[in-house]
């Protein structure tokens, strides 16, 4: 038997809570709830969700402090809820570790749509070199595995896939847009503040000095290049 997909629902309103919980039961998904940031902790580390639909306002921690402890022991997606116009909201959650946010209000179908395409990230890639060395920095692919100077890196599921990508494609400039269509995926095509966000995240992982990065070079007006140091 297939093992059902299990998505935590953490809003502390409940017509929220039960109405993605119901659109997801029906399309076949296992559904937890959790109404505040403490309990979305306590839930979903009984249940190990694979996807955690998170609300930033809610009462006794709020979804930004909830996905920072989260993300100290676990990489599972974090879909951010937040209300329009909340940008430094979103910014701080994705900053905290969260893959992806949905403005409220939202239709459910892109909200699927967003829970579907961070179930393929977190499936993971089949990629050609097992292991990338580049300087003291050295990934290995087949193990999703990241040292630097020797020393684990800890990275989320969407910083190691954004960093995957960049160094399968090392030397060659890589577009905003290509950046997303394969890392995220074709309907995250335009969301180029993602880019900014995880590359800036990366730097602070693995450069030296990430002002003055030597893996990870700005195109500018282009994107990226990862490139060897000499």
């Amino acid at each position: 038997m297939t093992k059902k997909i299990r998505i935590l629902v953490a809003d502390d309103e409940p017509n929220i809570r039960m109405f993605i919980r119901a659109n997801l039961v029906a399309r076949g998904y296992e559904v937890d709830l959790a109404q505040d940031g403490v309990e979305t902790l306590e839930v979903a580390e009984r249940v190990l969700p694979d996807v955690i639909v998170l609300d930033i306002n809610m009462p006794r921690m709020d979804g930004i402090e909830a996905c920072r402890r989260i993300r100290e022991w676990a990489d599972m997606p974090i879909i951010i809820l937040s209300v329009r116009g909340d940008e430094k909201d979103k910014v701080r959650a994705l900053d905290e570790g969260a893959d992806d946010y949905v403005t409220k209000p939202f239709g459910i179908e892109e909200l699927l749509a967003r829970i579907r395409a961070a179930l393929r990230r977190s499936a993971g890639r089949v990629v050609a070199v097992p292991i990338f060395t580049a300087g003291d920095l050295e990934v290995d692919l087949s193990k999703r595995l990241v040292k630097k100077r020797g020393q684990i890196v800890k990275l989320t599921g969407t910083e190691y896939e954004l960093l995957a990508y960049l160094v399968s494609n090392c030397g060659k400039i890589l577009t905003h847009r290509e950046v997303l269509h394969n890392v995220w995926g074709p309907e995250y095509s335009n969301e180029r503040e993602y880019v900014r966000i995880f590359i800036g995240q990366l730097r602070r992982k693995i450069e030296d000095a990430p002002s003055n990065p030597r893996f990870i070079v700005t195109e500018s007006g282009i994107g990226y290049r990862f490139v060897k140091p000499e």
